[in-house]
């Protein structure tokens, strides 16, 4: 046994040296981090395909003879998911930490596409509320097993750009959905109360799909270090390297220096964890609580009621959402794609600050000129696009905060836990005041809210330059020493 903080033991498996995550470092981009990125990466296309989708049918939920919603139903339905959320992030986050990346990726899965298929057989407002929950609580730990995996292989000069384009290919899923939803919704196609429902059964058989492709994704060797099992991890490096080379690639030399020494452990104990947060790296806590609450609030507040603030105030029929939605994913996605390597080459403080900034002063304006009716629903929409461009690596930036900078024995649980604060502080409540806001007819109401998100961004910017880590090309290791670490 090692001692870790006073009172606490931790059960060890002795001391190892391994040089397994140099060596995951030093590899070269191939086919196999494609293949990564690919079959963990599509979770954030489902997740914006079943955003979407709850948004896009909001007006559907409304005429639904079933349902019959009203808007402040429909912002707590979208409270109920994120809710959902955030405690299946908290707790399928520390089981990914106990039992391993490559477990919970099947289990959070086949809990999503479960619940999600049982909200299209919903019979009034709380069966849809409590599936929409249970929905959510299997996203929640999709984040935090899939994030932590996605880090610890993909070597520290991608990181940046990968995590910040996989986060962003959320909008790729919500383009899906807002074109799933100008079909699914056209009566000429689908009876009122079909159309939501074979919208949400979409997602439970793209979660099907998912579920076979990552079938061949081994466990994070990383992990396995840390765990006591680094025969297994060197045999998975060797696999992944022996790829490479039969690929074509030419290897570098191995890594000089002496390997790291661990050791090993099964589980990091609580008070480990706490200490590790809110003493050893306070400082980091508190720049990922507030890059996270700030970019809930913003993308949930507005997200969730878009298509309420079409209906309400520029009366496009629910059917016709779905054609205001399509370029806003189209400014999600770009804007992680173009201005995420400056993450990894300008540097993670300049960039972060940037793009909050930006994000708020745009809000800003474009929620004034909404205020004093001066945008048609188009021009409201170009000006939206424009907002995201910005605020999608912003937000993406966030999860890659708290994702990298802290150790690897809790890096799951961190995820989770800042995901949770930061969607309960900022993102649960957010789509039921705004479906209030926007239930009271009043455009300055609205745009009081959007002034809200635009200040929280705005301090969020200034935290970051002040506060915010230069972690762009260092290997996990050196960002956040290992609690496990020997050397």
């Amino acid at each position: 046994m090692i001692t870790g903080k006073p009172g606490r033991e931790t059960p060890d498996f002795g001391l190892y040296a391994t040089d397994v995550p140099r060596r995951l470092e030093r590899l070269p981009w191939g086919r196999f981090h494609t293949l990564v990125v690919i079959a963990l990466g599509i979770t954030w296309i489902l997740d914006g395909l079943e955003v979407t989708l709850a948004g896009a049918v909001a007006g559907a939920l409304k005429t639904s003879p079933t349902l019959q919603f009203s808007e402040s139903q429909i912002g707590l339905a979208g409270s109920f998911y994120l809710a959902g959320a955030v405690l299946g992030a908290i707790f399928f986050g520390w089981l990914t930490d106990r039992l391993g990346r490559k477990k919970l990726f099947f289990i959070t899965l086949a809990i999503y596409l479960t619940a999600t298929a049982a909200t299209a057989f919903s019979w009034n407002a709380w069966s849809f509320f409590l599936f929409r929950f249970i929905t959510g609580a299997g996203i929640g730990g999709e984040y935090t097993a899939i994030n932590s995996t996605i880090q610890e292989l993909v070597p520290a000069r991608y990181r940046g750009w990968t995590d910040l384009a996989i986060n962003g290919s959320f909008w790729i899923g919500a383009a899906m959905g807002a074109g799933g939803a100008i079909v699914l919704l056209d009566p000429a196609h689908f009876a009122p109360d079909h159309g939501w429902r074979a919208a949400f059964l979409i997602g439970a058989v793209l979660g099907l799909i998912i579920l076979f492709m990552r079938l061949w994704i081994p466990e994070s060797p990383r992990w396995l270090v840390i765990h006591g099992r680094p025969e297994e991890a060197e045999k998975i490096v060797a696999q992944i390297e022996g790829r490479m080379v039969s690929e074509g690639h030419t290897l570098p030399p191995p890594p000089e220096g002496a390997p790291m020494k661990l050791r090993g452990r099964h589980h990091t104990p609580m008070g480990e964890v706490f200490h590790s947060l809110f003493v050893e790296h306070r400082g980091r806590t508190a720049v990922g609580l507030v890059l996270m609450s700030s970019q809930a609030f913003f993308y949930n507040a507005i997200f969730f009621t878009y298509a309420l603030v079409l209906t309400r105030f520029y009366n496009v029929p629910a059917e016709g959402v779905g054609w205001f939605i399509l370029p806003l994913a189209l400014g999600n996605v770009m804007g992680p794609l173009l201005l995420g390597r400056l993450f990894d080459t300008v540097g993670r403080r300049i960039m972060i600050t940037l793009t909050y900034a930006m994000s708020g002063i745009l809000l800003l304006i474009v929620g004034w000129l909404f205020s004093r009716d001066v945008l048609t629903a188009s021009q409201l929409t170009f000006g939206w696009v424009v907002i995201f461009f910005f605020a999608s690596p912003a937000a993406s930036a966030a999860y890659l905060t708290v994702s990298e900078n802290f150790p690897l024995e809790i890096r799951a649980l961190a995820i989770a836990i800042f995901y949770a604060v930061g969607t309960a502080l900022g993102g649960v409540a957010a789509p039921v005041v705004f479906g209030m806001l926007v239930e009271s007819g009043s455009r300055a109401s609205v745009f009081a809210g959007y002034g809200f998100g635009a200040a929280l961004m705005l301090v969020a910017a200034a935290v970051a330059a002040r506060y915010a880590v230069a972690a762009e090309r260092k290997p996990l290791e050196e960002v956040a020493r290992p609690l496990s670490s020997a050397s």
